[in-house]
Order: structure tokens, then sequence, then C-alpha cells
């Protein structure tokens, strides 16, 4: 039994130390949901709450690897964390109706850094740039 208990362990101490890339994907899928629920949010702490994960979650992308226009692409999420910690600041002292515009603002820079990693369309895969 115990070096059945040894060998499982030996399998899982790799997994601790491994410097795997984060899964971009899965993590802007979370940061999406976070956001909504940080939108749709009708009290100050299930607020909070969801604005705290978005931020995490937000501030874990900056450690993955961009390879189309990186230091854009960090450049955005500073800026998205920015407005999030001035959301949550605006809510705080003054009420949810006050986070209101720094949120519509993290909606437009989503969609504005989005289109730096958008795959070429049909013309710009014949033509080129």
């Amino acid at each position: 039994m115990k070096v059945f208990l040894c060998l499982v362990a030996l399998l899982f101490v790799p997994s601790l130390f491994a410097n795997d890339d984060l899964d971009l994907e899965a993590n802007m899928k979370n940061t999406g949901l976070a956001f909504k629920n940080s939108v749709e949010a009708t009290q100050l702490p299930e607020f909070n709450t969801a604005i705290d994960e978005f931020i995490t979650l937000v501030k874990r992308s900056k450690s993955a690897t961009f390879h189309k226009q990186a230091e854009q692409s960090l450049q955005g999420l500073d800026k998205v964390i920015a407005k999030a910690e001035l959301a949550k600041k605006l809510a705080n002292e003054q009420g949810l109706d006050a986070a209101k515009g720094p949120l519509k603002a993290i909606d437009g820079l989503r969609k504005q850094y989005h289109k730096l990693h958008e795959p070429p369309g049909f013309w710009e895969l014949l033509f080129g740039k």
C-alpha cells in the first residue's frame, strides 16, 4: 500500500513543477463569464466577487504566450485591469450604477484588442495586407 501511495504521489509531483502554457481560450471563456456576472450583478457583494474573479483571470491571461503583437496585447490587458479596478472603486464608493461606464469601456477594449488576433479573411489571404 505504501508503494502504491508513493507511486501516486510521484505521478503528481511533476505537474506541480511544470511550467505549462496557459490555456488562453479556456481562460478567456471564464473571463467572459466573470465579466458577464459583474455586469448583471444587482448587489454590491455579488459585483465585488465577480469583478475580483475577472481581474484575477485577466492578470492570469498576461502569463500566456501571445504569438502576434504580444506587446500590444499586454498593454490591452493592462488597460482592462485598470478599468476593472476603477469600476470596483466606483461601485464601492458611489454604487453599482457608477461602475457602468468603466464596464462599457472594458467591452470596447475587448472588441478593439480581439481584432489583433482575428484570423485573416479570405481576401487578405489571397492578396495580403
